[in-house]
Parts: C-alpha cells; sequence; structure tokens
C-alpha cells in the first residue's frame, strides 16, 4: 500500500450496533483514522453523503477497503454500478476485508478481473435476495399475527364511564379543556381526539 492513498468505507443503519467492529476491521488492515468515513444509513441506494465525498477523492492511486460487501450496497444493479465506477472509471483498487477473492489489487490480468466480477455479481445477488426475503418474512409476518388477532400500533384509549356527561358539560362551556380532560383522567390532547371522535360518529 505504500505511495498509495488508503481510504475506509463504513455503513450502519440507524437500527444496527456494529460500528465498532467495522472501525476495527478497518484499522486493523492499515486504513488511517482520518481515511474513513461512515453514513448512518440503510444501504438500499447509494444517496449517501459521506460515500459521495469519498467517491470524489478516489483516484487510479487509491484503495479502498470495506469489512464486508453488504456495507457498500444492497441492492445489486446499484452495487454492480458502483463497483464499475470505482474500479473501471476511477481507476480505484476495492478491497473487501471479509471476502480475500474481492480483492482488485491481487491480479491485475484479466482473469483476474472476470473473477472478481463474478464474484461480486454473485455476492450482491445473494444480498439483495435477502433483502427481499426479509421484506417478505416481514410481511407474511404481519399478516400471519393480523390473522391470529394480534393489533398493531397503540393500544386504543377506552372512554372512561363519565366520559358522555363531561363532554356535554365541556361543550356546554361549564368546563375548561383542561378540567374536562382531569375529569376524564385523560390527556387533554386525547380528550380532545375522544371527543371529535365521539361527535363525529
Amino acid at each position: 500500500m505504500e505511495g498509495q492513498k488508503v481510504y475506509g468505507y463504513m455503513r450502519v443503519s440507524s437500527k444496527e450496533q456494529n460500528e465498532d467492529r467495522q472501525r476495527i476491521a478497518l484499522l486493523e488492515v492499515g486504513v488511517p483514522g482520518k481515511g474513513i468515513y461512515m453514513d448512518k444509513q440503510s444501504g438500499k441506494d447509494f444517496e449517501r453523503p459521506q460515500y459521495k465525498r469519498l467517491l470524489r477523492r478516489l483516484d487510479s492511486n487509491s484503495v479502498l477497503f470495506v469489512k464486508s460487501i453488504d456495507r457498500l450496497g444492497r441492492n445489486y444493479a446499484d452495487l454492480n454500478e458502483q463497483w464499475r465506477i470505482i474500479t473501471k472509471e476511477k481507476g480505484a483498487d476495492i478491497v473487501v476485508i471479509d471476502m480475500p477473492i474481492l480483492d482488485t489489487r491481487r491480479e491485475k490480468n484479466l482473469m483476474g478481473t472476470f473473477i472478481s466480477d463474478i464474484v461480486l455479481a454473485l455476492l450482491s445477488y445473494v444480498a439483495e435476495n435477502e433483502r427481499v426475503n426479509i421484506r417478505q418474512r416481514q410481511a407474511e409476518g404481519i399478516a400471519a399475527a393480523k390473522a391470529r388477532g394480534v393489533k398493531f400500533g397503540r393500544p386504543a384509549v377506552l372512554l372512561p364511564e363519565n366520559f358522555h356527561e363531561v363532554h356535554s358539560q365541556w361543550r356546554g362551556k361549564q368546563m375548561t379543556l383542561k378540567q374536562a380532560a382531569r375529569a376524564c383522567n385523560l390527556a387533554e390532547s386525547t380528550f380532545f381526539d375522544k371527543a371529535r371522535e365521539y361527535e363525529g360518529s
């Protein structure tokens, strides 16, 4: 890596907590801390601010490290397109730490490029397929839960027994909203919403 500019890219979705593992892996292979770029968002597309900044810096004297291919992206078509931009247009090298065969520095001949491109296509297809499967499993799980009678969202607030009477006094201006809500042991906003529902029905 002598003479080359070395960069690392990390991505974590807001739900994931693997930021430290990615950073440690990048530092261990020699990526300087100031050369690490990180986005906190989904891998479904490449509309990511830090990734775009990194892409502008890459050239034929650069090598980019990522811990695993899904940290770069999960969308099959977009991932292949970005790989092409980085390796062909920018002329930079990519090293996927968890998948040593995806190291474009290894064999610069046609066969090396061919193998790398095939492996990338296969892996990115698997990553996209897994993303689709997860979405499908979630949808099926929600449908099955609904069929079992599981209710989603916040539980409905039941009307207190004195609601009708209090509502009538509030509408007759005998009570303020605050007093009415307190009398029903509800938040003001909840009382107001329930009053609108009650009047609408």
